[in-house]
């Protein structure tokens, strides 16, 4: 194997990290002060310890680590013992445009997560490659005619004898070609057309939506099974991990793996019923995906109910296992779709907002879902449902969980993240005695349920802050994620291109 050091540029002396914070004298005092009182080095290892975290927290105080049987304290901890006389905990977030290091390891956890549903691992049986499994995206439906990235193609080509206008006078067509990056794309092509009140308001009903799609999905498999749908949990059962991802136009779509299995309380992927494959279950899907619909109710005596329901295009596509493929149209494999999700679950409407007056669309999304919440607020009682959309402007009014899975799909975060601690700890442990690490049964070890646990952490902390110390300090965290990223990234092309 190649020695990483001699092959990936970014070890190179020529390879700097970019920071163009840094080209500020103003912006270095602090780390040139870190150089003259020789704290830069506990500043790095405080930044490796944190995995290079933009906003981590600031703790101060101390723990005790308690044998449970016995009571005996094993090992005492104080935040006055690290260098920096604080401690550093990762923020967490999973938005890449706050934290890349926080989100890139959300990232991978949701990947392990999703993987584990299609192939088994992380304490899942492997099994579950054998149930039939679906990649589905559920849209929002439209609310006039927005711009769009049509691959090459003119964006809404008319014949020259077929080129309307709307009631307010602009044109019903577009012979641009806009690129992916375009903020047009998404635009409304006549803004007083364009129903932006309905377009909140289905942002706002879209988990009920998925809550109902899933209730119609289990009711047409029990109807398929020709069993009650109250017997449906003895026979068969539906497991789902789902993620929501914004589109341009600032809605966000759903994308989900969707696997059908026995019954539940034969454990996580179960056999599923004889005579129902794949491509049964994608039939299902696009059936129930018509029948969901939300009456939402109006904002204030001046509005009316509206019928919300999915957008017409449903794309529910078998996932087959063992059979690798570039083309777009052809079938999935599991790492591919476990990718997409993992991707989308970082994303946010962050970079929406940040086009600023280059989407006017965005912004009358959220000054809408604002106005919405205000109309609300003179005309319903304070506890009444729509007053808290005013919480949800920067979502562009989506309320809902931007990554979510159905119980018994496959592990948890909670669980791959006490893994990781875990982790940490018996390593810290190897290298403080000089003992190997006995790695048998380390997975199961890792993942075991709190419940198994021999010892406790007690504990005493009190907030101090979030953040670095300055600028300069955050903008090495963040460009010593981006070259961890490239790291990865090259790490992973070896592994593809080594024989």
């Amino acid at each position: 194997m190649t020695r990483p050091g001699s092959a990936f540029a970014g070890y190179d002396e020529n390879a700097p990290l970019d920071a163009p914070v840094l080209a500020d004298p103003a912006q270095v005092v602090g780390l040139l002060d870190r150089f003259r009182d020789g704290s830069m080095s506990d500043f790095t290892d405080t930044l490796a310890a944190v995995h290079n975290c933009a906003r981590p927290i600031r703790l101060a105080g101390s723990s005790q680590t308690v044998d449970v049987a016995t009571g005996e304290v094993l090992d005492s901890f104080s935040s006055e013992s690290l260098p920096l006389g604080v401690l550093h905990r990762p923020c967490g977030n999973r938005r890449a445009h706050i934290c890349p290091a926080c989100s890139r390891t959300y990232a991978r956890d949701t990947f392990a997560l999703i993987h584990a549903g299609v192939a088994g691992g992380k304490s899942v049986p492997e099994v579950v490659a054998d149930n039939p499994l679906l990649f589905v995206t559920l849209t929002a439906p439209s609310f006039g005619h927005v711009h769009g990235h049509r691959k090459g193609r003119a964006c809404r080509p008319r014949r020259a004898d077929d080129r309307t206008r709307c009631l307010h006078g602009r044109p019903l067509w577009c012979s641009l070609r806009h690129g992916e990056d375009d903020p047009a794309n998404g635009a409304p092509l006549c803004p007083d057309c364009h129903d932006t009140t309905s377009a909140a308001m289905w942002q706002w009903h879209a988990p009920e939506l998925w809550r109902r799609f899933t209730i119609a999905l289990r009711r047409l498999l029990a109807h398929r099974l020709t069993i009650p749908e109250s017997r449906l949990g003895e026979v068969a059962s539906i497991q789902y991990a789902k993620v929501a991802e914004y589109q341009s136009r600032g809605l966000i779509h759903f994308h989900a793996l969707i696997r059908l299995d026995g019954p539940a309380r034969d454990g996580i992927g179960s056999p599923a019923p004889a005579g129902l494959d794949g491509h049964a279950l994608a039939d299902l899907v696009t059936q129930a995906v018509p029948t969901v619909t939300v009456t939402a109710e109006p904002v204030d005596a001046s509005d009316e109910s509206r019928v919300l329901a999915f957008g017409s295009q449903v794309d529910a596509r078998v996932v087959r296992d063992g059979f690798r493929t570039d083309d777009p149209d052809g079938p999935l494999t599991p790492g591919q779709v476990a990718g997409y999700l993992a991707k989308y679950a970082t994303k946010d409407a962050s970079g929406l907002h940040g086009e600023g007056q280059r989407r006017p669309h965005i912004t009358a999304l959220r000054r809408t879902c604002h106005d919405l919440a205000e109309r609300a607020a003179r005309h319903h009682d304070p506890a009444h449902d729509y007053q808290r959309m005013g919480k949800w402007v920067r979502c562009l009014g989506f309320r809902g969980h931007f990554g979510t899975k159905s119980r018994r799909y496959s592990v948890t975060l909670g669980a791959l993240r006490r893994a990781r601690a875990r982790w940490q700890a018996l390593h810290a442990d190897a290298v403080r005695t000089g003992q190997p690490l006995d790695t048998r049964d380390l997975e199961a070890r890792l993942l075991a349920d709190d419940a198994e646990e021999t010892t406790q952490v007690i504990g005493s902390w009190s907030y101090v802050g979030t953040g670095w110390r300055d600028n300069a300090e955050e903008a090495l965290a963040i460009a010593a994620a981006t070259r961890a990223r490239e790291y990865d990234q090259w790490k992973a092309e070896q592994h593809r291109t080594t024989p």
